[in-house]
C-alpha cells in the first residue's frame, strides 16, 4: 500500500492517520492468508542452508537473501526516500536512488529509528510457525501417506520462492504499520508540544508511554481486526457462500471452514505490532528536540 505525500492532504492529520493504519489492517490480514496456505519452509529462515547462495559468496539466510535482492531493486526506484518506508536490508548495503529527489516536503522530525531487526524476528520465530501450522500438518499427512515419517514429515514443501515473495510482503506491510507510529508521535508532539516537553527533557519514557496509551483504542482496534479476520478468513464457496463440514457426530451440526487461524491475527497485533509502535513512538518522542536551541524549546513550550 502506497501513500501520495504530494496531495492537499495534511500527512500529520490524526484522522487521515487513522484510515492508513485501517487500510493496512487488511493488507497485513490478506497477506497473512496468503502465507497460510504455504507450509513452515523453515529452510529459508537458516543462514547457510542453502549451498547455492554459498557458492555466490551469500552466507545469510534465503529470506535474508531474498530481501536484500528486492530491496537493492526497490532502493534505485527510491522507495527508502519516503517517510513511511524502512529496508530490513542494511543501507550501506544497498544502492543509492537511480532518480534524484522526489520533492516529498519534510514531515517528521529527523531520526533514524529502524525497528525491522525486531520485526523480522517476532515474525520469523513466532508469527509463520502459527500462522502456517494448518498447512504444515496438512503436508505431513500426505508425507506420511507416501511413506515419509519422523522429521522429514513436517514444514518444508520446497515452495521457496513463494514463500519468501509472501514473507517479504508481510514484512514490508508490518514494518509500515509499525513505523507508522512516528506520524502518530509527531502529530500528537504538534498538538501540544508542551505536554511532552517536560517528558522529553527529563526524559521519562513511562511518562510518555502513558501519554500515547488509549486502552479503549487499543481495544477497539483490537475487536475490528478480529472481525475483520473472522469475515476474510472463511473459505467461500463457488457459490458464494462459507464453506462448511458437518461434525462428526452431531447431528445438523456443521462448522465452517478457514483459510487461517482468525485468532492469530488478534494476537500478532496486540502481542507485538501495537506495542512495538508505542516503542516506536516513544523513542521518537525522546529524540523530538535533539539539536533544538534552548529558545526553540521555549517556543514550543508556549504553544
Amino acid at each position: 500500500m502506497q501513500n501520495n505525500y504530494m496531495t492537499s492532504e495534511d500527512p500529520l492529520d490524526l484522522e487521515r492517520i487513522r484510515s492508513i493504519l485501517i487500510r493496512l489492517e487488511d493488507t497485513i490480514i490478506f497477506a497473512l492468508i496468503e502465507r497460510a496456505q504455504f507450509s513452515l519452509n523453515s529452510k529459508i529462515y537458516e543462514r547457510g542452508a542453502f549451498q547455492e547462495l554459498k557458492d555466490i559468496g551469500f552466507d545469510g539466510s534465503w529470506l535474508e537473501w531474498f530481501l536484500k535482492e528486492t530491496e537493492s531493486f526497490q532502493a534505485k526506484a527510491r522507495r527508502y526516500t519516503s517517510p513511511d518506508e524502512y529496508p530490513f536490508t542494511p543501507a550501506d548495503q544497498l544502492p543509492p536512488p537511480i532518480l534524484s529527489g522526489n520533492g516529498i516536503p519534510k514531515i517528521l522530525f529527523p531520526n533514524k529509528i529502524n525497528v525491522n531487526p525486531s520485526i523480522y524476528a517476532f515474525y520469523t520465530r513466532s508469527v509463520v510457525p502459527r500462522i502456517t501450522s494448518q498447512a504444515t500438518l496438512e503436508l505431513a499427512s500426505v508425507k506420511r501417506a507416501k511413506g515419509i515419517v519422523g522429521t522429514s514429515e513436517y514444514e518444508d514443501d520446497g515452495n521457496y520462492g513463494s514463500t519468501a515473495t509472501l514473507d517479504i510482503e508481510l514484512l514490508q506491510a508490518i514494518s509500515k504499520r509499525v513505523h507508522y507510529g512516528k506520524f502518530v508521535a509527531e502529530s500528537k508532539f504538534r498538538s501540544s508540544p508542551s505536554t511532552f516537553i517536560p517528558h522529553i527533557l527529563k526524559p521519562n519514557p513511562t511518562a510518555l508511554a502513558e501519554l500515547i496509551t488509549k486502552p479503549l483504542v487499543e481495544r477497539a482496534v483490537l475487536a475490528r481486526l478480529f472481525k475483520k479476520a473472522s469475515l476474510y478468513g472463511q473459505d467461500i464457496g463457488a457459490d458464494g457462500e462459507p464453506k462448511r463440514v458437518p461434525i462428526i457426530g452431531e447431528n445438523n451440526e456443521y462448522q465452517k471452514l478457514w483459510k487461517l487461524d482468525v485468532e492469530s491475527v488478534r494476537e500478532l497485533f496486540e502481542r507485538w505490532i501495537i506495542p512495538l509502535t508505542k516503542e516506536v513512538e516513544v523513542e521518537y518522542l525522546l529524540h523530538r528536540l535533539d539539536g533544538l536551541s534552548q529558545e526553540q524549546i521555549d517556543n514550543l513550550s508556549k504553544k
